[in-house]
């Protein structure tokens, strides 16, 4: 991992204008392996990499609202939409992997068996506490799982039992601190903030498996297209799948 780093830090060198800074808006569900290539990023150019992290949906608004803005990273449809429309136009759009939607319970709590749909509705129906992310910012899970809870028929029971969180990160912040017994997330947030919270996937038909991809505009400096180059390489890839990610290549 290491020296994949160190090849991928060396191909990124590609300008010597140093102390520039390269804004990036993402998905939560990247923020724990995109802060660590960042900070090797940094070390090796003299650059400074600035993150906004939020819901899918709410970071690609925010990209295209700031001037400033580099890269964006969000999930694979999102982008192919705004490209098909228009929003996002003469750019550049690669694949980073894809994660699943997931549950979580604080870490050394009992993990419910979720592993059938009446078996997760149970669960559901069981937990006195239950949070996920908003819905109303463009949170892919929280969409997902109101559609899930609404085709168990159990959605006016869980929703009067239920946080709603500004993202995953928070999710898993409300899991962790024991403010709720299940959690709704990525599983890449999950394994990210505590790995022994990890319960497991949604079963069968209710499975959520969100491609991310990164977006920059043709004409953003060498430097920016340096931390893209990194996120992108081998050893990106590596950072990525060590944090819950499946690799690009795999469908």
């Amino acid at each position: 991992m290491r020296m994949l780093l160190c090849v991928a830090l060396t191909l990124c060198l590609t300008s010597n204008a140093f102390g520039e800074e390269v804004k990036v808006y993402a998905a939560a569900a990247v923020k724990s392996p995109f802060a660590k290539l960042a900070e090797d990023y940094e070390k090796a150019t003299g650059h400074t990499v600035v993150f906004v992290f939020d819901t899918a949906g709410a970071t690609e608004q925010k990209f295209r609202a700031d001037s400033s803005a580099a890269l964006l990273v969000t999930t694979e449809a999102l982008i192919a939409d705004r490209v098909k429309s228009g929003t996002l136009k003469g750019g550049t759009n690669r694949r980073l992997g894809a994660t699943v939607a997931a549950f979580a319970v604080p870490p050394g709590a009992p993990k419910p068996d979720i592993s059938t749909p009446a078996k997760l509705k149970a669960a559901l129906l069981a937990a006195r506490r239950i949070a996920f992310s908003d819905p109303a910012r463009g949170a892919t899970v929280g969409t997902h799982f109101t559609k899930v809870i609404e085709a168990l028929g159990i959605k006016n029971e869980v929703l009067q039992k239920a946080t709603v969180a500004p993202d995953g990160v928070e999710t898993m912040r409300l899991v962790l601190d024991k403010k709720v017994d299940l959690g709704v997330s990525q599983m890449s947030e999950i394994v990210q903030a505590n790995r022994d919270a990890l319960v497991g996937p949604f079963p069968g038909e209710f499975e959520l498996a969100t491609t991310f991809s990164i977006w920059y505009r043709a004409d953003v400096s060498s430097s920016v297209k340096g931390f893209a180059a990194l996120i992108t390489s081998a050893a990106g890839q590596a950072r990525l799948a060590a944090e819950g990610f499946r690799p690009a290549s795999e469908r």
